[in-house]
């Protein structure tokens, strides 16, 4: 008998196999941003121009619109700011055992955004400042994401940024609001601008300076599609960190791998619908146990339809001939959690990957131990962006500026070949720069 999830299981001795991992490829792709050519995402490109042009024109009165409109809540202007209180209150009554775990994952987070921070670095010839105001906006979608709070804002409080000049914004899908573990974060984080708005209106009012939301100089955060393409636009006006779109995780694995865990793993990218949940093997049976274990772990999820929607859509099982030809194609893929369950050979593949967000070796390293805990931000670059972007860190958080201090018998020992490269370039006024301050 077959099964709903059976295509998703393709081997490289189909002559489709190429065709498939292509049409997967873009596929993740497009769910990261309106990045394609075709009329539809041109359509939502300009749909999300639109939104942002209006609320530049309309300030305020327009974000409130597209939240009645996308969120079917009512809130004017002076409603977007969550009242200091509702923050006080939700960190009151969050679980006591539950603030211990969120106290000592931004611990962990801080620790190891000290160890890596190059801001300390000391050289003449360069200084390096915090970015003054940082907004941050945190999904609201499927599940309430209070640990992005953790992954974004704390390394940038280690950079230097103060707690007052973040401004963090979240849809109002919790009861008209953000939800109080989120909320809770915030407070303990010593946060005070917490706005209850989204999408693509919530990035246009942090890009646009139109009211009491302060303008903030960088936009981090992960974010559906029409999140990431505004997020894109407004880039010039602010910096962003990347195209944090949908979650996605490709497990390389080979016979020693255990089934189970790696479909436990799948599963646990695919329940954010959307999620990617990719497996490339050069194991024939593992693929085939894996399968297995997916059809079993399903039954007990509340949410299984949905999630085999996700899997069918988002996810592959990719046998291969050999472990070369895996490593290729996950180098091409890019993809944001990059798992490696191989046994003893875990680190050595490793090795050979130049392209993820973040790389889990080993059995015991779930996603979710980066999600929470490890220390690394969370905050990772998708829809193969990972080819030139990186994890958000404490580093994403400083600008250089470089220092040049020369004094007069400096200049003079460098002045012919200042003035011989000005003029090579037609710039007469500046060989005359250098050539006036010869004449004293």
């Amino acid at each position: 008998m077959t099964h709903k999830l059976d295509k998703i299981l393709i081997s490289a001795s189909q002559a489709n196999f190429r065709d498939d991992l292509k049409t997967l490829h873009w596929n993740l792709l497009r769910e990261a941003r309106f990045g394609g050519f075709d009329e539809e995402s041109k359509d939502n490109r300009q749909k999300v121009l639109d939104i942002i042009r209006k609320v530049d024109k309309h300030g305020y009165e327009a974000v409130a619109e597209y939240t009645h409109t996308f969120d079917k809540v009512k809130l004017t202007p002076d409603q977007f700011r969550v009242p200091k209180e509702d923050l006080e209150k939700a960190h009151k009554q969050i679980d006591p055992k539950l603030l211990v775990s969120i106290r000592q994952s931004i611990e962990n987070v801080r620790k190891y955004q000290k160890e890596i921070y190059i801001g300390n670095f000391k050289h003449s010839g360069i200084r390096y400042t915090p970015i003054k105001k940082i907004g941050i906006y945190i999904p609201g979608g499927s599940a309430p994401l209070a640990s992005t709070v953790i992954m974004t804002a704390v390394p940038a409080i280690v950079a230097g940024v103060k707690p007052e000049d973040i401004v963090v914004v979240s849809p109002p899908r919790y009861k008209k609001s953000i939800h109080p573990v989120t909320l809770a974060v915030c407070y303990e984080l010593k946060i005070k601008n917490v706005y209850r708005i989204g999408g693509a209106q919530a990035i246009a009012a942090l890009a646009c300076e139109k009211g009491t939301i302060p303008k903030v100089d960088k936009i981090v955060g992960p974010g559906n599609q029409w999140v990431q393409t505004a997020k894109l636009i407004v880039f010039g006006s602010v910096d962003i960190d990347s195209i944090a779109g949908p979650s996605e995780v490709l497990i390389i694995a080979n016979e020693r791998a255990n089934p189970a865990w790696v479909a436990a793993d799948m599963l646990s990218q695919a329940e954010h619908c959307p999620g990617s949940a990719v497996v490339f093997t050069d194991s024939q049976k593992l693929a085939e146990e894996i399968l297995d274990e997916l059809k079993k772990q399903l039954k007990q999820l509340t949410r299984s339809q949905e999630t085999i929607e996700c899997l069918n859509n988002f996810s592959k099982i990719a046998v291969f001939e050999k472990m070369d030809d895996v490593i290729e194609e996950a180098n091409d893929f890019a993809v944001e959690h990059l798992q490696i369950q191989c046994g003893d050979e875990s680190r050595k593949i490793a090795e050979g990957i130049k392209n993820a967000g973040a790389i889990f070796i080993g059995d015991y390293t779930p996603v979710a131990v980066g999600d929470y805990w490890a220390g690394p931000s969370h905050t990772l670059p998708t829809g193969q962006t990972a080819k030139f972007f990186s994890a958000l860190s404490a580093n994403d958080f400083i600008k250089s500026t470089s220092i040049i201090e020369y004094d007069k018998k400096k200049l003079s020992d460098s002045a012919e070949d200042i003035i011989r490269l000005a003029r090579a370039e037609g710039l007469d006024a500046h060989a005359k720069s250098v050539e006036i301050r010869q004449n004293k």
